[in-house]
């Protein structure tokens, strides 16, 4: 009787190990079919985006490799007029150095994300075109709570008609507490963005990084004549008359720096204290001080600092660091701080004279002397 028992034990140990064993190998193979048919791939990217979004671009060879931007750039409307390209120089052309990347990373991870919600940018930067936008925005997405789309989409000057539905749709996928972005200079000068960016959201914030304007003028011509060598010279666009040395407003290398007229426009629409006024010069020279008040500004904890910046002797403008695991450091590309071309002296004088009125007023508007003069 006693050796009946112990069989009876002995047996029920083995059913439950065989039990055990099945259960196991059960789990293992529904495991591996869940990969297998996909579902594996609709797990939470937070580990990504973390990670890699801060990482996976290069600058300097004008490519673009950001999880966070999730679509290809907007295509030009092919119904809208043609523009004018060579000789008004009122061309605004992309760089091929701001065109979006890939949908798919050197490394293998897919752009696509599923994790986040798409919103409508909570803060914009307007303006101005060659016053430093493109490192701005590049400074500001090393913010682990910051995600900005990569490309001008230019949507409250040039593609309105697509809808905000269509905006908010090419914005990346942010997490509570993370700020949505994104970079336009032609807003700054654009007669109706003001209006249509408070139809969105009148409570959005707007950044404007703004820089000497006679310089500024010399820089977005110099960026015209490498497209367009054929271009007449910077003093017969930028005078109507050599003789009486009037200058030309309807040029836009000129009108772009007129920004007291341009903040009235926007003043009609947003109180002062929801603009930041960016000074490039300083970008330039102190990039960590200008970004600490941007931070400051979009209510962010001041992340970005001097530990990220070094200064590039030979591009003569601030670089970011390489990251860790990056053989090389985060500088714009080459079509950035091209040498300007020898503008005669009096020409630059005129210019200067014509501009001050207007540098003095925008001084008073904005509560800033950036000392132009």
């Amino acid at each position: 009787m006693g050796c009946s028992g112990c069989r009876v034990r002995f047996n029920f140990g083995k059913v439950l190990s065989k039990v055990s064993v099945f259960f196991t190998m059960v789990l293992i193979f529904t495991y591996f079919f869940y990969c297998l048919t996909g579902f594996c791939s609709s797990a939470p990217r937070a580990l990504y985006s973390q990670h890699f979004s801060n990482r996976d671009y290069d600058i300097s060879d004008g490519r673009r490799r950001m999880l966070e931007d999730l679509r290809p750039p907007p295509h030009p409307n092919p119904d809208a007029p043609s523009r004018n390209r060579t000789a008004s120089a009122d061309a605004q052309q992309v760089d091929v150095d701001e065109q979006l990347p890939q949908q798919v990373l050197d490394n293998g991870i897919p752009v696509s994300n599923t994790f986040g919600t798409k919103r409508f940018p909570q803060a914009i930067i307007i303006g101005v075109k060659k016053g430093g936008t493109r490192a701005l925005l590049e400074f500001l997405r090393i913010h682990p709570d910051v995600r900005a789309f990569g490309a001008e989409p230019h949507f409250f000057d040039r593609f309105y008609e697509k809808g905000l539905e269509w905006y908010r749709n090419l914005m990346p996928r942010t997490l509570d507490g993370q700020v949505t972005m994104e970079k336009t200079p032609g807003y700054f000068v654009t007669k109706e963005a003001p209006s249509r960016v408070c139809t969105m959201n009148c409570q959005t914030k707007l950044i404007v990084v703004v820089r000497d304007p006679v310089t500024r003028a010399v820089s977005d011509y110099t960026q015209t004549l490498s497209k367009n060598p054929g271009l007449p010279s910077f003093q017969s666009l930028a005078l109507k008359n050599s003789s009486t040395g009037l200058i030309d407003t309807t040029w836009s290398a000129v009108r772009i720096g007129l920004y007291a007229k341009h903040l009235e426009n926007w003043l009609q629409y947003f109180p002062l204290s929801h603009f930041l006024f960016v000074s490039g010069e300083r970008l330039v020279s102190d990039p960590a001080g200008e970004m600490g008040r941007v931070q400051d500004f979009l209510g962010l904890k001041r992340v970005i600092s001097e530990k990220h910046f070094y200064f590039n002797q030979t591009k003569g403008f601030p670089c970011l660091k390489k990251p860790e695991g990056s053989n090389r450091p985060r500088c714009l590309g080459k079509s950035k701080g091209r040498p300007h071309p020898l503008i005669p002296s009096e020409v630059l004088k005129r210019l200067r004279n014509f501009y001050r009125p207007f540098n003095h007023r925008f001084y008073k508007m904005s509560g800033q002397d950036f000392g132009w003069d």
